[in-house]
């Protein structure tokens, strides 16, 4: 009786695929578990700047008036909003659920597509401040100058934070995809 070479094959392929194959789950789970704690990390830093700008934001606008105050008022005015973002999103991080490549490599595209529509809005808000700023030389009303200048540091920090956060997130969007050629190729063989 002669064996089709099919089925002569199928040993090797337990042999050779099947551990290629549990290293590339392994490599998703790496990758997955990467890209959340990016994210885990950078809420950790989010909120921290938040915590940091409602304290002294709060305090210092008691002890100082005029532009200064405004300043102070709108940096903590500003981060109670950062730190409710940081904490969903640090929440969000930690709900980890078993996912398949196709999970994860949606998951990898929906954060980098969150933090370039963030950077955009980034960009908004510093433009948002220069015309408070320019609006408040007009006018001569200290309130609008110190909103103007929050709002154009606070605009400044995400910027930052979002272009770093995406450059570290878009690697791994990277990786996720010659990930998915290392597979494609061994499914091909």
């Amino acid at each position: 009786m002669k064996i089709p070479k099919v089925l002569q094959a199928l040993p090797l392929f337990f042999v050779f695929a099947l551990p290629v194959a549990a290293q590339g789950l392994a490599d998703l789970e790496e990758i997955n578990q990467t890209r959340l704690d990016y994210n885990q990390q950078g809420m950790l830093i989010l909120g921290t700047w938040a915590v940091v700008n409602l304290i002294f934001g709060a305090l210092a606008s008691f002890r100082t008036s005029g532009q200064i105050q405004a300043f102070h008022q709108m940096n903590a005015y500003w981060n109670v909003v950062n730190l409710g973002i940081a904490a969903y999103g640090f929440w969000q991080a930690t709900q980890v659920a078993a996912l398949n490549f196709w999970e994860v490599l949606d998951a990898q595209q929906q954060i980098e597509k969150v933090l370039l529509a963030n950077s955009a809005l980034d960009f908004g808000y510093i433009a948002l401040g220069l015309y408070l700023i320019e609006r408040g030389r007009r006018t001569e009303k200290d309130k609008w100058l110190g909103f103007g200048k929050s709002i154009v540091l606070q605009g400044a920090f995400l910027l930052l934070f979002d272009a770093i956060l995406y450059g570290f997130q878009q690697q791994l969007g990277v990786e996720l995809v010659e990930l998915r050629k290392s597979l494609v190729v061994l499914v091909e063989k």
